[in-house]
């Protein structure tokens, strides 16, 4: 049986508080599923957006992405206008598509967020700083870096950031 066909077959579970993180952006991003459990056709991660946090403004050349809102609010430029995104909230962001996301409350906000087809994971697997075991976020000063870092991977995963 080829690696395909065995990973279409096998029930992924990944537990609460499991999977890898990495702080990047702002936010705390726990990996769920990807390359490693999918078999790279879907990727999905749970996502803590404290205040201030989110990416600057992108695009994704590759995959299709959605954001469900699973707390708190944010709020989601999608090229054009801001939409506000409270719990329950849904969104799908075609691939091409100019935008950004930011948690402009004072309470921290969590997503899910789904990225079609998968590896965009890797990404985040090099673009982050490790938040594995308890690690504290970077400081608030380090946001920088932590764009100029996305900036340096980017390409490789055909995302384009706008300044």
């Amino acid at each position: 049986m080829s690696f395909e066909e065995q990973w279409r077959k096998k029930v992924v579970h990944v537990p609460p508080g499991e999977g890898p993180s990495r702080w990047a952006f702002g936010d705390k991003y726990t990996i769920k599923s990807g390359e490693h459990n999918t078999g790279g056709h879907f990727f999905m991660m749970e996502a803590l957006v404290p205040p201030g946090g989110g990416p600057p403004p992108h695009i994704h050349h590759r995959e299709e992405e959605a954001f469900y809102v699973l707390e708190g609010d944010v709020s989601l430029f999608d090229g054009m206008e801001r939409l506000r995104l409270s719990s329950g909230s849904f969104v799908h962001v075609p691939r091409g598509s100019v935008h950004s996301f930011k948690n402009e409350t004072e309470e921290d906000a969590k997503l899910l967020i789904m990225f079609l087809p998968g590896g965009k994971d890797n990404f985040f697997l090099g673009a982050g700083v490790s938040a594995d075991d308890g690690a504290p976020p970077p400081p608030a000063e380090q946001y920088e870096l932590d764009v100029e870092r996305a900036l340096r991977v980017a390409a490789e995963f055909g995302d384009e950031y706008i300044s």
